[in-house]
């Protein structure tokens, strides 16, 4: 039977995270290894000024308190498979809000997946669209079957990358029938303003909250479809992401300049 490993960035009680273990318990064993609380935006954080607890929920379904996505990941390797065993596939997931652009950067979700394929797994990271987080009935039926049709064909047959790379879904927010298909796409240039509000709590002391950015971006001039787009135009978004942060159209001009007088 092939091995699942499932997490998420949204905490362990999030409805993304259950339809995802929904969706991919036909295809193999999974094992769900959840942050105690939301970590969204934590990025590809590690904790290493506490230790860090398992705190087991039901058969194969834990929380990590208080820990990040890529914790949960790197632990659950380590803690809780044989030496020698990894998992066939790590999915994190069905994170409720998107991970497009230099978003993933940020992201929590997509982090859970770098954290796999550092180790040579097989990952995805997998990001529900929303119009409106207020007014999200929690449908993740499109969700549910696109990951179950990449997840198997993974599985199944091949994965379709390479050293140190994974794919980032976003799932526009349609229902199945309603879905034109799926796009593979670049990441588009998010478009990023400060929202940050000042406050101040009955003491008089000032705080910030930081507020969403509008899900706003720009194309880049290559003629490629961005995530951005697929998403606009009723795709699901697949994109390739590679750990490898190296400019290397720069490489050459870059020692130009450094050997210039």
């Amino acid at each position: 039977m092939k091995r699942i490993l499932i997490t998420n960035d949204d905490g362990y009680e999030s409805p993304g995270l259950l339809a995802l273990k929904e969706a991919l318990s036909p295809l193999g064993h999974c094992v769900i290894v959840a942050p105690a609380s939301e970590k969204s935006a934590c990025g590809h954080g590690m904790t290493l000024t506490r230790p860090l607890r398992f705190i087991k929920l039901e058969d194969d379904f834990y929380k990590l308190d208080d820990g990040s996505p890529t914790d949960c990941i790197y632990l659950s390797l380590n803690a809780l498979y044989d030496e020698g065993v990894k998992p066939d596939l790590i999915v994190s997931g069905i994170n409720i809000g998107s991970n497009m652009g230099e978003d993933v950067s940020y992201s929590g979700t997509a982090s859970a997946a770098m954290e796999g394929v550092l180790h040579g797994i097989p990952s995805l990271a997998v990001s529900q669209v929303l119009k409106d987080k207020n007014h999200f009935g929690f449908d993740f039926a499109l969700a549910k079957e696109s990951i179950y049709t990449l997840a198997k064909k993974i599985l199944e047959s091949s994965y379709p990358l390479g050293f140190r790379e994974f794919l980032n879904v976003n799932i526009p927010q349609l229902k199945p029938q309603d879905c034109k298909g799926m796009q593979i796409t670049e990441l588009g240039i998010r478009t990023y303003g400060n929202d940050a509000h000042l406050h101040r709590n009955p003491r008089g002391e000032e705080y910030y909250w930081l507020g969403l950015h509008p899900l706003a971006w720009s194309e880049r001039e290559n003629g490629e479809l961005s995530d951005f787009s697929a998403i606009n135009q009723g795709y699901v978004s697949i994109t390739p992401i590679t750990l490898d942060f190296t400019a290397r159209t720069r490489l050459s001009g870059l020692k130009e300049w450094l050997d210039a007088k």
